[in-house]
């Protein structure tokens, strides 16, 4: 048996003092005699042995009624929880060419990042016991959502990255080391940064391949993917009469830039050149980092509070009637 106020009882033993030092300077009630020897052959009757039990039931009752209050369960039941022990940053490409129209959903064109955020959406509601943290990036790089096991608050704040929010470009080596900054201090059995990215490095002062090294020394194995099709690439934009129209651009991506990222960290790069590869790609990492790690806890108990506060009461009546009947002190 279990307590969920344990520190309670520490107070029995003080209640129990109190009552036996409150009876002991109780005037006892006597009849005086001139002499001990006219009742020192007198047979002691039960009643004389018993005298103190009410006293004693009383402290009984008392010690009852705090360990009820300490309350008293059982376990009926153990599990074992299993979670995981992964810290995850997503490190999205927010430039430019991220608007470009390649991908669709349901036979609809959409641009890669709202195709991106949608799969980047299911993969972390795929997620359970994770801390997962976003970084987006284009010729900067900045947090958008520190580590959190908030999935839905992860969630809001994905829908916050936009086109356009940061100065064009494609800072990589900004990404990687806004992403480290977040896992370096992770106290997680794995740390991860998932970069996505649909162009070159051309801006930030920071080497992307020595980030990645920065990577590797503190233990951070990253995942990169190269996302858009190859070569031209539906770009949107506005004819003389403000109608929508899509003019055929070549977006370049550095592959073996990113294939010497995964590389160097312990992880792997990826190609999706359409909305189904980037979910298997997604798929394809969530099911790679997965490690389990065992909790016990309890799901199913019983509490007992009831069962001894009625004993308390009975143990209370028992008393009462005993003081007041076969054990009653008459002066």
């Amino acid at each position: 048996m279990v307590f969920k106020d344990p520190f309670v009882l520490l107070l029995i033993p003080v209640i129990l003092t109190l009552l036996y030092l409150f009876e002991r300077r109780r005037r006892p009630e006597s009849i005086r005699f001139s002499s001990k020897q006219l009742v020192a052959r007198l047979p002691v009757s039960w009643k004389i042995r018993l005298r103190n039990l009410p006293v004693i039931l009383r402290g009984v009752v008392l010690a009852l009624f705090l360990t009820a209050l300490a309350g008293p369960h059982s376990v009926l039941k153990q599990t074992i929880h299993e979670s995981e022990g992964i810290d995850i940053v997503l490190a999205i490409d927010a430039s430019g060419s991220m608007a470009a129209e390649d991908f669709t959903i349901g036979g609809r064109r959409y641009n890669r990042l709202d195709v991106v955020k949608d799969v980047v959406r299911e993969f972390i509601a795929n997620r359970g016991g994770d801390k997962i943290g976003l970084v987006t990036f284009a010729a900067l790089a900045y947090t958008v959502c520190p580590l959190t096991t908030d999935y839905a608050w992860v969630t809001t704040n994905l829908e916050r990255v936009r086109l356009g929010m940061i100065k064009d470009g494609t800072a990589i080596g900004s990404a990687i080391n806004s992403s480290l900054t977040r896992l370096k201090n992770s106290e997680a059995k794995s740390k991860v940064m998932i970069l996505l990215t649909d162009g070159v490095n051309n801006a930030g002062e920071i080497d992307p391949l020595t980030a990645a090294r920065a990577a590797r020394a503190l233990g951070i194995k990253i995942y990169t993917i190269g996302a858009g099709t190859k070569g031209f690439a539906p770009f949107p934009a506005q004819d003389v009469f403000g109608r929508k129209v899509y003019q055929q651009v070549r977006i370049d991506i550095d592959e073996k830039l990113l294939q010497g990222i995964a590389q160097i960290t312990g992880g792997t790069y990826f190609r999706a050149t359409d909305t189904e590869s980037l979910r298997a790609v997604y798929s394809a990492i969530d099911a790679l980092e997965k490690t389990r790690i065992e909790q016990a806890g309890y799901r199913e108990y019983k509490e007992w509070f009831v069962e001894v506060l009625l004993l308390a009461l009975g143990v209370l009546m028992i008393e009462i009637v005993l003081g007041n009947t076969l054990l009653l002190r008459i002066p």
